[in-house]
């Protein structure tokens, strides 16, 4: 560590001098960008970095569709997301400038990233296939028939019964509220450290499911084994409205592998049982209730949820040393936007 702080001193002066020709000029253009870059946190950095190719791909989603003549309402939908997104990038923006920072401001800028990174993951939901047509549905149908003899979500479907599928469509529907219930929770107990590991930890999980999304498109067996189903899930509220919301969705939607769900689920138990215990206890049941849902309502194969498990351990090995990391580049370039417990 002190040699470290002695390096970080070292380079400090040596950016801090005059820097005469080529060398000190690149050197000095360099430490510049690093103050840039390093005034904001790496959550709302790779948002501002990853703003880019979402609006690149929802509007090239717009404009395909406006060519012809219609455009579906989940790509105007993805519009008005977007404009949403850049309101927020600049609130994040004028946060980190303010030189006074009450609690609530800074309780806001931590929130902020979240909401964005959520209405990312909504806007690939309709634009993956723009991106990349080379699917791999095929291949995981296959995977889970030579697992299990039988594709699960149509097995499954014997199970029925409308008070387990309010059941597990309500679980699935609160997905979004694990993680940040986790973080408040630890907001509120006075845990701050502990706090921003849990929802930074998700965040960035979020941004690498989204590369392999891209990496890996697969449409979800609600779509691709359609015919094989011979059973729906009418009659129940939270089921009916569960599925007016996902028939919005493009049949295009290309999101399911790995599963998101079981990844930052799994994720948001394994904190709660670190920091909050009660509140992992009181997850539990519809957590374990949201990984049946996946393949109950036809959201996921079972491989999905195997690969969302597995694509877990590294993200929560190596995401809080990742931010350390960057925590340590803020104090040393722009300690004045420096994270402090």
């Amino acid at each position: 560590m002190s040699d470290m702080m002695q390096f970080g001193d070292q380079e400090t002066a040596f950016s801090g001098s005059s820097g005469t020709g080529e060398g000190g000029d690149k050197t000095n253009w360099a430490v510049r960008l690093k103050r840039i870059i390093f005034s904001f946190r790496p959550e709302e950095f790779i948002a501002a970095v990853a703003f880019f190719p979402m609006a690149l791909l929802t509007i090239k989603a717009y404009l395909y569709f406006k060519a012809q003549g219609h455009v579906p309402n989940v790509f105007k939908g993805d519009m008005q997301r977007l404009i949403a997104v850049v309101i927020i990038i600049i609130i994040a923006y004028i946060i980190t400038r303010l030189k006074y920072k009450n609690t609530a401001l800074l309780f806001l800028r931590d929130m902020l990233p979240f909401g964005y990174c959520l209405a990312i993951y909504t806007n690939l939901h309709d634009t993956v296939h723009f991106a990349n047509p080379n699917d791999i549905h095929d291949t995981l149908i296959a995977i889970d028939q030579w697992l299990f003899g039988v594709q699960p979500c149509v097995w499954s479907q014997q199970f029925i019964r409308p008070w387990l599928t309010e059941f597990f469509s309500f679980c699935y529907m609160i997905f979004f509220l694990f993680a940040p219930a986790v973080a408040v929770v630890l907001y509120f107990s006075k845990k701050k450290r502990e706090f921003r590991e849990t929802l930074v930890t998700v965040i960035l999980c979020f941004y690498c499911g989204y590369l392999l999304y891209i990496i890996f498109p697969a449409a979800p067996p609600r779509l691709t084994l359609i015919h094989m189903y011979s059973v729906g899930f009418d009659g129940t509220p939270l089921a009916s409205i569960a599925e007016k919301a996902i028939n919005i969705l493009p049949r295009e939607s290309r999101c399911a592998f790995p599963s998101l769900h079981s990844a930052v689920t799994l994720l948001s138990l394994i904190f709660a049982w670190k920091y909050t215990r009660l509140t992992f206890w009181l997850m539990l049941p519809f957590c374990i209730g949201l990984f049946l849902s996946t393949i109950y309502l036809r959201h996921h194969y079972v491989i999905d949820l195997l690969a969302g498990w597995a694509f877990m351990i590294p993200v929560l090995i190596y995401i809080p040393k990742f931010d350390r990391w960057w925590q340590h580049q803020m104090a040393r370039y722009s300690p004045q936007n420096a994270i402090r417990f």
